[in-house]
């Protein structure tokens, strides 16, 4: 008879391991059929397919009627509209959920650091790559070219500098955030105490900010290229391409890395950090069985979902959207179909994206920044049973 064990895994799936001739075998875990039994339907909220921008008096018109540009980082705000960064423009726009209609909010559509102090709608940015929202309602952008994170104040609507200095560097570590050099920062999200992390991916590293002293510190990252270990602490640990963050309320951090294909579970309590999703390699399989054993292509964007306790992940070189349970370690992609290209909407599964970058979730609705199609799209998963 074959001997058998039964290992209870992290994400609370069981895997059956087959202990004859040293070969393992998944048996539980491996499905035919899809993990998430809910499809839903995609629709353009905003943009026409052609990049460009309406002047300022012609603002106003429904998101889907209006041209955006390569729009990346995206965030449902305290107000219930939409915020997205667009990357070439450097503006982040406002869409109002329930009228469709789409304005701008920052930026004056010039690549550059310029216009602390002064008005946001005033202020020029350089590659803004992501947007979040802190606490109390006031919008952070991080800008890759600029080597900055910048806060735009909810009352006043100004705009100053909260970390980097505005040249390419390492350095600042235990000192004031704002004399700290960044290198290409891309991500940015706010743990469970309100505290900032940045993906300083050009350094390797994801750095902290205490928002109540301004002080910075390395969180994460050697600095050093290589591979990422698994169950390691989080100190001096190699990160390969820490690229987008995203966190929840029970004090973890998930952590994507482009150049590593891979998804991490950074426990902030416990100072550690754990692979969840992805082997390391490039590819693009794995879909009805457990993350841990799918491949990703460079990887940019994720999302936390309380709702479906799920990770929405942009596996951006496969154009495809991907949802990780966090409760059963299944993976599965939600939009797209693998192949580059523009829509259709209706059936996520037939709806091509070319190079999706962003991702949140709010009320059953996964939005998505389908970057060089020119589009942010919805995929609706509201009214559809579980």
């Amino acid at each position: 008879m074959v001997p058998t064990a039964w290992i209870p895994c992290m994400a609370n799936y069981t895997r059956r391991l087959f202990l004859q001739t040293g070969l393992l075998a998944t048996v539980m875990g491996m499905h035919p059929r899809p993990a998430f039994a809910r499809q839903g339907q995609v629709r353009t909220i905003a943009g026409t397919g052609v990049a460009g921008y309406e002047p300022e008096g012609q603002q106003g018109l429904q998101g889907s009627q209006t041209p955006v540009n390569n729009p990346y980082g995206v965030v449902v705000g305290p107000d219930g509209a939409l915020y997205f960064c667009e990357v070439d423009t450097g503006r982040t726009r406002r869409l109002d959920l329930g009228t469709e209609r789409l304005t701008t909010i920052a930026g004056n559509g010039e690549k550059a650091y310029i216009g602390d102090g002064g008005p946001a709608l005033n202020a020029s940015f350089s590659a803004p790559h992501e947007i979040r929202f802190d606490p109390y309602g006031n919008l952070f952008v991080v800008e890759r070219d600029a080597h900055v994170v910048r806060r735009i104040d909810a009352q006043t609507g100004l705009v100053s500098t909260v970390a980097g200095t505005g040249e390419a560097g390492f350095s600042g570590d235990g000192g004031p955030a704002a004399e700290a050099q960044l290198r290409q920062p891309h991500s940015i999200a706010f743990d469970v105490e309100g505290h900032l992390l940045v993906c300083d991916i050009g350094n390797g590293r994801v750095r902290h900010v205490n928002m109540s002293t301004g002080t910075i510190s390395t969180l994460s990252g050697s600095g050093e290229r290589g591979a990422t270990p698994d169950e390691a602490p989080l100190a001096g640990t190699t990160l390969r391409g820490p690229r987008s963050i995203a966190t929840d309320d029970q004090g973890n951090a998930y952590l994507v890395l482009r150049e590593g294909n891979a998804v991490f579970r950074l426990d902030l309590r416990a100072r550690h950090l754990y692979r969840i999703a992805g082997t390391g390699e490039r590819g693009f399989t794995g879909d009805g069985g457990p993350a841990m054993t799918a491949t990703f292509n460079g990887p940019k964007g994720i999302a936390y979902s309380a709702s479906d306790h799920s990770l929405y992940i942009v596996d951006t070189e496969n154009h495809v959207i991907r949802r990780m349970s966090l409760d059963t370690g299944l993976i599965e992609t939600v939009l797209g179909t693998g192949e580059r290209g523009d829509g259709p909407d209706g059936d996520p599964h037939k709806c091509r994206l070319a190079r999706p970058h962003g991702v949140c979730v709010h009320e059953g609705v996964v939005y998505v920044t389908d970057s060089e199609s020119h589009r942010v799209r919805a995929l609706d998963f509201t009214g559809v049973p579980e």
